[in-house]
């Protein structure tokens, strides 16, 4: 038997999810997010995409935001490449919310398909806006008292966010500008402020927003590269709405994904299994002392299993029986018996209808052994190779002069399902 950890075909993998931000042209952005599944020996359990994209922002500045952040999922990033001027001035009190400084962002759920570069399968990836901000500026006068209202000082304005946004208690100011972030909760409608003195002219020099992804499961995704893309909408009733007044130079957002998943299948047979010896049950003495023919000839070959991707598996036979089984063969005679090849693997492996796999066959078509997948990362755990020649076949062998059987099999595992 060979140990397949040098064939060829035995893979190991890399996921990763990939968003970035940079104009692309005048009328777009783009945004690319980084993520890596990499398993995690001392979390076999926890099976899932880590974030690392480079964060800015007050997820990654604020002190008083980071555990809100951590608890809700969500990363935020803040961007210089963002402009949105008014196109009119803003007036004191207004009544309608669209006329002044307002934000409705795609706080929903919404899905994109991604999909391999090379075999074409396809993922879907869920990904929402959870937060908004920006730097905004004016001229003084009015300065940033122009948002003072009666017993409402201008910094509650923005530091306490109006709902149906959250406040994370965040504001950052200067005589003629300030900063500030809202968390916007799922399927949120318009929140917006108002000031208590016209505003002639006001800016967004940046924006700043928070996004949550919801990833495949990364178990049952394929190594190597997921493509895709979702459009965001910018302007007035845009996916990003700023309201009629406040008009951002760029007209759409886009999210460009990169995932990569990096997966971990490894065998580990001990010294000397490779060489496998089959002999009856408690040894030979029985049939050299007392002449009782034994009833099968096998051999149990433990290893050990690390496995967090999908494999199948399939024999390779120097010898066959002209079917879909290895044989071992006897040169004197030229007389060839098959050899029964089966697999055991431990709990968290399991077939592609959820069965464990125990002394399953093994067959030079892989039939039977098309899918094997992970339920959660199994980490150097026993598993055994059983081999046997059944009873009628023994009787063959022990007929006549002494004889010796022997042959390579090689049991492949492939990762590339």
């Amino acid at each position: 038997m060979n140990n397949t950890k040098n064939q060829p075909r035995w893979l190991r993998h890399l996921l990763s999810a990939s968003l970035l931000l940079m104009t692309s042209h005048a009328s777009a952005l783009t945004q690319e997010i980084t993520a890596k599944f990499v398993p995690d020996p001392a979390n076999p359990m926890k099976n899932e995409f880590v974030n690392t994209t480079p964060q800015s922002g007050v997820c990654e500045w604020h002190a008083s935001a980071i555990p809100l952040c951590l608890a809700l999922g969500i990363f935020s990033i803040r961007s210089d490449n963002f402009w949105a001027d008014s196109n009119g001035p803003i007036l004191a009190n207004h009544q309608d919310p669209r006329q002044g400084a307002m934000w409705k962002v795609p706080s929903e759920w919404r899905d994109l398909q991604v999909t391999h570069r090379e075999t074409g399968e396809v993922e879907t990836v869920q990904v929402r806006i959870a937060g908004i901000g920006h730097r905004w500026n004016l001229d003084r006068p009015p300065g940033v008292s122009a948002w003072n209202l009666p017993n409402v000082n201008w910094q509650s304005q923005w530091k306490q966010a109006p709902s149906p946004c959250r406040s994370i208690d965040y504001i950052a100011a200067g005589v003629s500008y300030a900063l500030f972030f809202w968390i916007v909760p799922e399927n949120a409608g318009v929140c917006h402020r108002t000031p208590g003195t016209d505003i002639p002219k006001f800016w967004y020099s940046n924006i700043e927003y928070a996004y949550a992804i919801k990833t495949p499961r990364p178990l049952q995704m394929s190594t190597g590269q997921y493509v895709g893309s979702i459009n965001y909408s910018m302007g007035p009733m845009g996916d990003f709405d700023f309201g009629d007044v406040m008009i951002p130079r760029d007209t759409q957002l886009t999210f460009n994904f990169t995932l990569d998943v990096q997966h971990s299948l490894d065998v580990k047979i001990p010294p000397g299994g490779h060489r496998v010896e089959l002999v009856p049950q408690g040894g030979w003495q029985a049939w050299l002392n007392h002449g009782r023919k034994p009833e099968r000839l096998f051999r149990d070959q433990t290893f050990n299993i690390s496995s967090s991707s999908r494999f199948k598996m399939n024999l390779e036979c120097e010898h066959s029986t002209g079917g879909n089984t290895c044989a071992l063969w006897e040169p004197k005679s030229d007389h060839r018996v098959p050899l029964k090849v089966s697999i055991t693997l431990p709990n968290g492996l399991v077939d592609a209808n959820q069965q464990a796999v125990v002394r399953r066959p093994l067959f030079v078509d892989g039939s039977g052994t098309q899918l094997i997948q992970p339920t959660y990362y199994v980490d150097r755990k026993p598993a055994t190779l059983h081999f046997e020649i059944a009873r009628e076949q023994v009787e063959q062998m022990l007929t006549g002069e002494g004889k010796t059987y022997s042959g390579n099999v090689t049991v492949v595992w492939d990762s590339q399902v």
